[in-house]
């Protein structure tokens, strides 16, 4: 049997290795610092969705291009993970987004695609105060959103829609989004997450006294792994955790916008919850990664045309255990239309 030999701390390690090693040991925290930082923005991007009247029912062969560009700046809380302090991020994403709504089964529905793109800067404190930061621009990952009523929404032409007047809507929703965005194992930071995900959901809106209504949502994300999760010296499989998500609004119809009362706007008060998403690599969960975090926003959305409308929304974060803290300050065009554009 040969020899075997162990490091011990009381063995005598020469200046030039134990260099090498604080070496080692401080990029090991930069990846970690990196890392930790793409989970945080990857994770506002899927989760922390405020989306009010998300239910919305519009006559049949309905359709809208849809314009957004979101700011997000704000901090990372690392629960004390890593020796990380100071953490931030700042990035903009601009989203194309295409709607169509159909019959489906004699219920109303309707389809969403969008396709976003993200460009930021973010940086951090590492050990005893040096600051690092890396800049990223590309491709995110590409979502569909289809859904359906299942309550008070059955599927209706423009004749019919007008004389409808909504009351109470119980809706479903499936939200998939597709591992299509800038991705390679190999860096440090990228945009798409090189997995699918998700989301199922249950969506409660009713409208009272008017010119109120209330929305409220739950559901569910569900992630497939990550094969390729960045690592030292190869990649590695990396899982998570399901996460639940709550989320609920308060809008107001106003009945005159830009002083005439043939265009009617809203606005809302909005916020959510969500909960879980530990992330495990060799199949062992770390259970300080278990998020829980919350919004709370506002949004104004007002017609300025027959076919054209600008929303307006800013939230920022009154909780988060793990991951981002971000304010959030976005703004829409929409060009909407019936059939064919006019």
């Amino acid at each position: 049997m040969g020899k075997t030999s162990s490091f011990k701390m009381t063995d005598k390690v020469s200046p030039s290795a134990a260099v090498q090693v604080r070496k080692r040991l401080y990029r090991a925290l930069k990846c970690v610092l990196i890392g930790m930082l793409l989970l945080g923005c990857t994770t506002l991007l899927c989760a922390q969705d405020l989306a009010p009247r998300a239910y919305l029912i519009t006559p049949v062969h309905s359709n809208a291009v849809t314009l957004t560009w979101s700011f997000y700046t704000g901090g990372l809380d690392f629960n004390n993970v890593v020796p990380i302090s100071n953490a931030t991020g700042t990035y903009s994403v601009p989203v194309f987004s295409l709607y169509h709504s159909l019959n489906f089964f004699g219920r109303s529905a309707n389809i969403t695609g969008s396709l976003p793109y993200a460009v930021g800067t973010f940086s951090g404190d590492v050990g005893e105060g040096d600051r690092r930061s890396i800049y990223r621009s590309g491709l995110v990952d590409l979502s569909f959103r289809f859904s359906v009523n299942l309550l008070g929404g059955r599927a209706m032409e423009v004749p019919q829609f007008v004389k409808w007047k909504q009351k109470k809507i119980l809706g479903a929703s499936l939200k998939v989004v597709a591992p299509t965005g800038q991705y390679d194992p190999h860096k440090l930071i990228n945009w798409g997450i090189n997995r699918w995900a998700f989301k199922p959901e249950i969506g409660y809106s009713q409208r009272f006294a008017k010119n109120w209504v209330v929305d409220a949502y739950g559901g569910v994300w569900f992630y497939t792994a990550n094969p390729q999760f960045y690592n030292v010296p190869f990649p590695v499989r990396q899982t998570q955790a399901p996460i639940g998500s709550f989320e609920g609004h308060l809008s107001y119809d106003f009945k005159r916008v830009l002083g005439s009362s043939k265009f009617h706007g809203w606005a809302s008060l909005d916020g959510n919850y969500w909960w879980g998403g530990i992330a495990s690599i060799y199949g062992i969960p770390n259970p300080e990664t278990n998020q829980s975090s919350s919004r709370i926003g506002g949004t104004l959305s007002f017609p300025y045309s027959r076919h054209q409308s600008i929303k307006v929304a800013l939230s920022g974060g009154t909780y988060s255990r793990f991951g981002g803290d971000y304010t959030n300050l976005q703004v829409a065009w929409q060009y909407s239309w019936l059939g064919r554009p006019k």
